[in-house]
C-alpha cells in the first residue's frame, strides 16, 4: 500500500500565481516520489484547524512546498500561519523547496523555537537556495540541502541546450506590483518596445495589471492563468520572457524559452547565485541591451546530485 503524504500548500489562499507555478513541480516531484502515494493537502496562507491536524498525524510524510515561507521573526511575520498552539499538534514536517523571505537580520529565540517543533530532526530538508539554508542553520537546523526551486529540477543540460541562444520576434513580460520602480519598470517597457515586434504582458500577481495601466503605450494582454501563459509560450512561433517574475521566468524556461529575470529582491538574485539563472538587477536596467541582442546560450548549474540525495531518504 503506498505512503500517505500531506502537501502543505503554498497556492491555497495566494493571489500570486507564481504559487501555482511551484506548486505544479511539487506536485510532479512528489508523485514521481511516490508513484503508488495517497496525496492530501491542506494550507499554508491561512490558519489550518483539526482536520489538517488529523491529516498530519494519519500521513507518512508532511511536506511544506516551496515559495518563501520562513522569516527570522515568526512572531511578528509568517506567510506560514502557524504558531506554538500548531506546535503542539504538527512534529516532524519535512521541507520542500522552501525560501527565506527576505533579507533578515538573525533568527529570533521564538522562531528558533518554533521550527525546531515543527521541523524534522533527522530528514534532510530541501531549500532552494544557500541564503535559506545558512539561516535555518543560524535556527539550529543544520539538517538542509540545497536542492534549489523544483521548479528548476527538471532544467537538464539536455533541455536548456533547446533554448534559443538569440533574441526571438515577441516577448512577453511582468511586473510586480509590490516592489515597484516606476522609472526602472517604465525603462524596461520602452527597451521591450524598441527591440521586439510584439510585447505581451502576463499578470502574475492581483494588483500587477494595475500596475501596468499607471505605464503609457499599450501591450497585448494575456489571461491571469497558468493554462493561458502556458498556452502562449507553447504556441508561439518566436516569443522571449523579460520580468521581474521569478517563476514566470523558470516556467518560460521550463517551455523552452530564452529567459531573463529582472531581480527586484532576494529571492531571484540568490537562485542566480546558486544556479546561474539568467539574471539582472533592476538597478542596473541600463545593461539590458546586451543581454537582449547578445547571443548566449542558457547554462543553469542545477546540483543533480543534491536532489538525488534528498530524494534517496526516502526511498532507502
Amino acid at each position: 500500500m503506498g505512503k500517505k503524504i500531506l502537501i502543505f500548500d503554498t497556492s491555497i489562499a495566494t493571489q500570486n500565481l507564481g504559487d501555482v507555478i511551484i506548486l505544479d513541480s511539487v506536485n510532479k516531484s512528489l508523485e514521481k516520489l511516490f508513484p503508488d502515494g495517497r496525496f492530501f493537502k491542506t494550507a499554508t496562507h491561512e490558519s489550518i484547524g483539526l482536520a489538517s491536524y488529523k491529516l498530519h498525524k494519519k500521513a507518512d510524510f508532511s511536506f511544506v512546498a516551496g515559495t518563501n515561507l520562513l522569516s527570522s521573526n515568526m512572531n511578528k511575520y509568517n506567510q506560514w500561519k502557524v504558531n506554538f498552539y500548531d506546535a503542539a499538534f504538527l512534529k516532524d514536517i519535512i521541507l520542500l523547496g522552501v525560501g527565506w523571505w527576505q533579507y533578515q537580520n538573525g533568527v529570533n529565540l521564538y522562531t528558533k523555537l518554533l521550527y525546531k517543533k515543527l521541523l524534522h530532526r533527522k530528514f534532510q530538508h530541501s531549500v532552494r537556495d544557500s541564503y535559506t539554508k545558512a539561516k535555518l542553520a543560524q535556527a539550529g537546523l543544520a539538517n538542509c540541502i540545497n536542492t534549489g526551486c523544483p521548479t528548476t529540477w527538471g532544467l537538464t543540460p539536455q533541455h536548456c541546450s533547446g533554448i534559443p541562444t538569440v533574441k526571438s520576434d515577441s516577448v512577453v513580460f511582468t511586473l510586480t506590483d509590490y516592489n515597484k520602480d516606476h522609472r526602472a519598470d517604465l525603462k524596461l517597457m520602452h527597451f521591450l518596445s524598441e527591440h521586439y515586434e510584439r510585447i505581451y504582458f502576463w499578470p502574475q500577481g492581483s494588483g500587477d495589471l494595475d500596475y501596468l495601466t499607471s505605464f503609457p503605450g499599450n501591450v497585448e494582454l494575456v489571461a491571469p492563468s497558468p493554462k493561458a501563459f502556458d498556452a502562449l509560450l507553447e504556441n508561439s512561433e518566436s516569443i522571449d520572457y523579460v520580468g521581474t517574475r521569478l517563476h514566470a521566468g523558470i516556467r518560460a524556461i521550463q517551455h523552452r524559452r530564452r529567459s531573463i529575470i529582472i531581480g527586484v529582491d532576494n529571492r531571484s538574485a540568490e537562485i542566480a547565485k546558486d544556479i546561474n539563472l539568467p539574471f539582472l538587477a533592476r538597478e542596473n536596467i541600463d545593461q539590458l541591451d546586451g543581454l537582449v541582442s547578445g547571443k548566449w546560450a542558457t547554462t543553469l548549474s542545477i546540483d543533480f546530485a543534491a536532489i538525488d540525495a534528498w530524494r534517496s531518504q526516502f526511498t532507502q
